[in-house]
């Protein structure tokens, strides 16, 4: 597979319902899961319709919706890009949606075909009530990303009952690598919690940092034979954005961007009965940042709607507007029309690179409301 032809949304989407296939076959002596797994199948097409049927009449609905539902964590992860631009703090939250603001969110969803909404944070876990919210929508796939370590009886118990529900682990490598960037001990209590979701026969994921620091042990063998033999289902990973001029080596160059995609083809023959992404590298191989709605977009935890959590520029909020409209915010409409987001670029995240291009087109749209 080439990757010019390269189609990151239908490797998703195909891979998703491959491992939901995977899944009815394996829990046809689990009747409830078994059930669960088959309606999703057919949610999926019927989202798939919808979404066709308005490509038809001109518009374009994204199947991802990413969702950061809180802005606190429990943890400080060295190089965190939400605490620097404050999307991540220690401070009470305030003016965060609330739960049924979230639920409108997760309804029009439903309505508008999206199939699959990302829970991130902060720490997600740290939202029960939103969690709970999301676990009432099963036409809806709810990955949530997590750091893990508040994963105990009670969520393993919510994600058993909840089908729909997804964990992804955020692990940085093996022991040394991941406690280096998250903190002592955050490792062995992964492992201990990888241990226990697939003992419980739930499908969970894991999502990797990618820094030239670890590249080399998370493409490596062992360590995705660890995750294969712990029952993971999908390895997402991110390049690091660096925040800082500290931080700055730890970011892939163009050498590493192609070691990725030359690797990433041999571990998706290898591991064919996993799904692997890496972000923002698929995105550029299939035609440019798939941000601003033309793949996904973002709801940040105070309802601004965003790029990606990579770009927190907002000029509307989902207070005060619907999914729909702001799908069609002048920011998005001019990113996509501009094709800022097609735009060539030394690789990493465009709309990063181009954040000047991107202020100046906030700083236009604020302009044109405020003359209306």
């Amino acid at each position: 597979m080439e990757n010019k032809e390269f189609n990151l949304v239908e490797y998703m989407t195909g891979g998703v319902e491959r491992i939901v296939k995977e899944a009815v076959r394996a829990t046809l002596t689990n009747p409830r899961e078994s059930a669960f797994m088959a309606r999703f199948a057919l949610s999926s097409r019927e989202a798939s319709r919808k979404r066709s049927k308005a490509e038809a009449d001109g518009e374009n609905i994204p199947p991802f919706l990413i969702a950061s539902i809180t802005s606190s964590c429990n943890l400080h992860c060295a190089g965190c890009y939400s605490r620097q631009n404050h999307a991540c703090t220690d401070a009470e939250p305030v003016n965060q949606l609330t739960t049924q603001e979230w639920e409108n969110i997760f309804s029009e969803a439903r309505e508008l075909g999206i199939s699959f909404i990302l829970l991130a944070g902060g720490e997600p876990l740290l939202r029960r009530d939103v969690i709970e919210a999301a676990g009432n929508y099963p036409e809806i796939l709810f990955p949530v990303f997590t750091n893990g370590t508040l994963m105990n009886d009670e969520y393993i118990k919510l994600f058993d009952k909840r089908r729909n529900l997804l964990p992804v682990l955020s692990i940085e490598g093996r022991l040394e690598k991941t406690d280096e960037r998250r903190g002592m001990g955050v490792y062995t209590r992964v492992k201990e919690v990888m241990e226990r979701i697939h003992k419980n026969h739930l499908i969970f994921g894991t999502s990797v940092t990618a820094t030239t620091a670890n590249l080399q042990e998370v493409t490596g063998r062992e360590f995705l034979d660890e995750l294969r033999d712990s029952g993971c289902k999908a390895v997402i990973y991110v390049e690091f954005v660096p925040v800082t001029e500290e931080s700055k080596d730890l970011a892939p160059g163009d050498a590493e961007r192609e070691y990725i995609r030359n690797r990433l083809s041999e571990i998706r023959e290898e591991y064919s009965d996993m799904v692997f992404i890496s972000f923002p590298g698929d995105e550029k191989s299939s035609g440019g940042c798939l941000a601003a709605g033309r793949g996904f977009f973002h709801i940040n935890s105070h309802g601004g709607a965003e790029p990606c959590p990579f770009s927190p520029y907002s000029d509307v909020n989902i207070k005060n507007t619907s999914l729909r409209q702001a799908l069609h915010s002048p920011l998005f409409t001019a990113l996509r029309e501009q094709n800022i987001l097609m735009e060539e670029h030394s690789g990493g995240c465009v709309l990063f690179e181009r954040r000047e291009s991107v202020e100046a087109l906030l700083a236009e749209s604020a302009g044109r409301m405020v003359s209306v």
